[in-house]
C-alpha cells in the first residue's frame, strides 16, 4: 500500500539540504535541538469547559458521521469547522497539528527512532482542550556513532532562549540544532557570517519530484513517498501524541518503543488508547 503524510515540506530542498550539511560535519555532532511553534492559528474557546448552547446542525451537515467514534456531544461551531484542533475529543494540539510539519527533517538528518523518555509542562491544563501553550521534552538515546539527543518543543509563544550568533534584528527561526562546533537554524548556519563562508556540501540525496508527486509515483509501483506511514510519518506521529500524554500526566515517562507502552506508568498508559463510541470500533 502507498501511503503518504501530509507534511509536505518533507519534500523539499531547505529538507534535504539539512541533512547534507549534519551528514557533512558542518556543526559537529548534534546533541540537543530545539523547535517551537506560534500562537495558535485557531480561535480559543472563551469559556470552561464546553460551550453552554446547542445550536441546530447546519443543513448538509452529517454530525454522527462527523463526530465518527469520538463520544457523542450537541453540535456547535466551536467545533467544527476548524476549530476540532482545540479539543481532545477530535484534535491534537500544536504539537499533533504541526510537529509533523517541524520534526520532520529532524528525525532523518539525525536518524531518529524511538525515544527512552518524555516530560512536558503546560499552561492550565483541562479535560476537554489542549493547553494554550506547552515545553515538551523528549530523550533519544545514541544510535552507533551518533551521541544521545534532547529534543524540546515550546509551542504557544513559548520559545527557546534566543541564540547568542544571531544579530540584535535577525529573526529567529523555528528550528535550531546545536551541534559542538556552531548551530543551524532553519536550513543556515549561524551567524550568518559564517554561513556566507560555508562552502555547501555536494547534493548526497535525491531531490524530490514533488511531495503529491512522490505518493503517486508509490502508487504505480515506484519507491515509498518521504513521508510513507511506516517508514517515517508513523514514528512521527506516535512521538507528537506520546507528547501529549506526557503533558496530560504532568511527569517524566519512560518510553518502550517496540512494545508501545509506558514502563513507569499504569494510568498514562491508558492514555494511549480511547474507546470508541458504539458502532465505530475497529
Amino acid at each position: 500500500m502507498a501511503t503518504q503524510c501530509g507534511n509536505q515540506g518533507q519534500a523539499s530542498e531547505s529538507a534535504r539540504l539539512v541533512r547534507e550539511m549534519i551528514a557533512a560535519d558542518a556543526i559537529g555532532p548534534v546533541r540537543e535541538v530545539q523547535v517551537w511553534s506560534p500562537a495558535r492559528f485557531w480561535s480559543w474557546p472563551t469559556w470552561e469547559g464546553r460551550p453552554p448552547e446547542t445550536p441546530p446542525v447546519p443543513e448538509g451537515l452529517d454530525w454522527d458521521v462527523w463526530l465518527g467514534p469520538a463520544p457523542y456531544r450537541p453540535y456547535h461551531p466551536a467545533y467544527h469547522p476548524w476549530t476540532w484542533r482545540n479539543w481532545r475529543d477530535f484534535g491534537t494540539g500544536l504539537l499533533g497539528d504541526l510537529g509533523l510539519h517541524k520534526l520532520s527533517t529532524v528525525f532523518k538528518a539525525l536518524n531518529l527512532g524511538h525515544p527512552l523518555s518524555v516530560e512536558a509542562s503546560a499552561t492550565k491544563l483541562s479535560k476537554e482542550t489542549f493547553p494554550l501553550g506547552e515545553i515538551v521534552r523528549f530523550e533519544f538515546p545514541a544510535r552507533g556513532p551518533l551521541p544521545p539527543v534532547t529534543l524540546t518543543w515550546y509551542d504557544g509563544g513559548l520559545k527557546p532562549p534566543r541564540p547568542t550568533e544571531l544579530e540584535p534584528d535577525d529573526v529567529m527561526r523555528d528550528v535550531i540544532y546545536i551541534g559542538e562546533k556552531g548551530k543551524i537554524m532553519g536550513d543556515r548556519l549561524i551567524p550568518d557570517a559564517r554561513m556566507d563562508r560555508y562552502e555547501r556540501p555536494a547534493k548526497t540525496l535525491a531531490r524530490s519530484p514533488g511531495h503529491y508527486e512522490e505518493w503517486v509515483s508509490a502508487c504505480r509501483g515506484g519507491p515509498p513517498a518521504g513521508s510513507s506511514f511506516p517508514e517515517h510519518s508513523g514514528l512521527l506521529t506516535e512521538v507528537c501524541l506520546l507528547g501529549n500524554v506526557a503533558v496530560q500526566a504532568q511527569r517524566k515517562l519512560l518510553w518502550d518503543g517496540p512494545k508501545m507502552r509506558i514502563t513507569n506508568d499504569n494510568a498514562a498508559n491508558k492514555m494511549l488508547k480511547r474507546e470508541y463510541r458504539v458502532g465505530w470500533s475497529l
